[in-house]
């Protein structure tokens, strides 16, 4: 009897290079069975603080006329850097990705996919 080859599964997210469907984990490390998939979220990014060239400018030039112009120096800017790294366990399979973060949100977003992952992975169990 011929096998009867299955339709093939709708990716409902990307998490890096990660792909999930209802049913599967699919990596660059192989391909895994969605039920009992473990997620770990870990958050490596931080908040630099820099001052902006047109402040430094602003306080050298002014700081000739008025001691004002130091207060300039106070006015800093702040950046987050970093990513977010995702893994996930899956039988044999095991996969880490990095997300690059430019803002806060972006790590709120990347916990907000693994979350709806882990709800995917609970209801197949079922």
């Amino acid at each position: 009897m011929p096998a009867v080859a299955q339709k093939p599964e709708k990716v409902v997210l990307t998490i890096g290079d990660i792909l999930v469907s209802p049913s599967w984990v699919v990596t660059p490390n192989g391909t895994a069975p969605l039920v009992g998939s473990q997620w770990t979220v870990l958050d490596n990014t931080r908040v630099e603080k820099y001052l902006s060239g047109w402040t430094v400018f602003w306080a050298i030039f002014l700081a000739f006329f008025f001691l004002v112009g130091l207060l300039l120096l106070f006015f800093r800017k702040e950046r987050i850097v970093g990513y977010v790294h995702v893994t996930v366990v899956s039988g044999h399979v095991m996969h880490t990705t990095q997300l690059p973060v430019a803002h806060p949100i972006d790590v709120d977003r990347a916990r907000a996919i693994v979350h709806r992952a882990q709800v995917m992975a609970a209801a197949a169990r079922r």
